[in-house]
């Protein structure tokens, strides 16, 4: 099963599902914005990233900002940041088989298909 956690406003969340598409891949498409993952999912996908929370975060955000958060903040605390406001986190993201990425350039995902 492929995975993308998509924002329909994003452009580069756009521009990825469309590739999946053009490539004759339907993946279960997680509107992350509304179904914000949890903790526990958080995590696993930082770990299918294969880095930390930070890596999957927007931290040029004014939010990321707003709430005191660095690149030096603890996963922890940065997981539940993202938690509690899915906008921190990075679009869009697809997973497939334990394997992630993100898909800035769209391009990025071909490499986990």
């Amino acid at each position: 099963m492929i995975e993308i956690w998509h924002n329909p406003r994003c452009s580069k969340s756009r521009q990825t599902l469309q590739l999946l598409q053009d490539r004759g891949i339907d993946p279960q498409v997680r509107l992350y914005l509304i179904d914000a993952p949890d903790m526990a999912a958080l995590r696993d996908m930082a770990s299918a990233l294969g880095g930390g929370a930070v890596d999957m975060m927007r931290p040029k955000d004014t939010l990321f900002k707003e709430l005191g958060l660095t690149k030096d903040t603890g996963d922890a605390a940065l997981f539940a940041a993202m938690s509690a406001n899915p906008s921190l986190i990075e679009r869009p993201i697809v997973c497939k088989d334990g394997n992630a990425a993100i898909g800035r350039p769209p391009e990025s995902v071909l490499d986990i298909l």
